[in-house]
């Protein structure tokens, strides 16, 4: 069962009772988290049957092409539902999105401007082609015959990916400089009229707080780069070309994370 709906439910309702906005997120978090799993599962599922179906010379039936582009413009929505949460949540407390206290330090040390850096995107599509590729696969794609996975990428594919990384970095870049930009402007803002540390913490909020509403519309735009990103790579793929980078996103996300965690456990019960 989709918790799209329950995780929509708490969004509003948490903004509505002004729960606190570390906690509420955290929450729906650790929701969002347990629903990428349970999708994960289901394209999981998904690709061995349609690599059965394959392996026995069958051709993909329309229902079974219907069932691909189901669970991916599910897994788009999952997406989509977290990032609209994100922006909801940035509008109460956006210093929180772009530190979040939710993630690991080994997350941290990935972050760029409140989460993953859209580039990320191409190098986990080439690696996982290369995984696939050394997968016993080679042979078929000698003898010409398709894989259907991420190493059976066609010439006009990776043109098309190509283009697309290079517009993906440029963008990246300019949303860097724009952050830089704003985070000087932040500190010559609360540097006016002594140092910062002479200055009582009502006025550095005074001065930094109207400064918020940029790194608000920075976030956004990273964010928006990192849907835009993957909705852009999913169009040039193949439904099943598709379904195999989307379970490499989220197996990707979902080890990152337990890893993190577990290791920022074993280093606290070590100190």
């Amino acid at each position: 069962m989709s918790l799209i709906g329950s995780n929509s439910t708490y969004l509003a309702t948490a903004i509505r009772d002004h729960a606190p906005e570390h906690e509420s997120f955290r929450k729906f978090f650790e929701c969002w988290l347990t629903e990428q799993n349970q999708n994960l599962q289901d394209l999981k599922t998904v690709s061995v049957k349609y690599q059965s179906c394959n392996n026995s010379n069958l051709f993909t039936s329309a229902s079974e092409k219907e069932e691909l582009c189901s669970i991916i413009d599910r897994t788009l929505k999952q997406y989509e539902n977290y990032y609209h949460a994100k922006s909801s949540w940035s509008k109460q407390d956006v210093l929180a999105m772009l530190t979040p206290s939710w993630r690991s330090s080994l997350e941290d040390a990935f972050l760029w401007i409140g989460g993953w850096r859209p580039s990320m995107a191409f190098h986990l599509l080439y690696s996982k082609s290369g995984l696939q590729l050394d997968d016993g696969k080679l042979g078929d794609l000698i003898k010409g015959l398709s894989t259907g996975d991420l190493a059976d990428l066609s010439p006009a594919q990776i043109t098309r990916v190509d283009e697309l990384q290079r517009r993906t970095i440029k963008k990246e870049k300019e949303i860097t400089e724009k952050m830089a930009k704003q985070q000087e402007t932040m500190m010559m803002s609360g540097e006016t009229g002594g140092n910062v540390a002479e200055l009582e913490s009502d006025r550095v909020e005074s001065a930094l707080k109207p400064k918020e509403k940029g790194l608000e519309e920075i976030l956004q735009k990273a964010d928006d780069l990192r849907l835009q990103t993957l909705k852009a790579i999913i169009d040039i793929l193949t439904p099943i070309q598709a379904v195999h980078f989307l379970i490499a996103a989220a197996e990707l996300h979902l080890r990152l994370h337990d890893w993190g965690k577990k290791m920022d456990a074993n280093r606290r019960c070590d100190s």
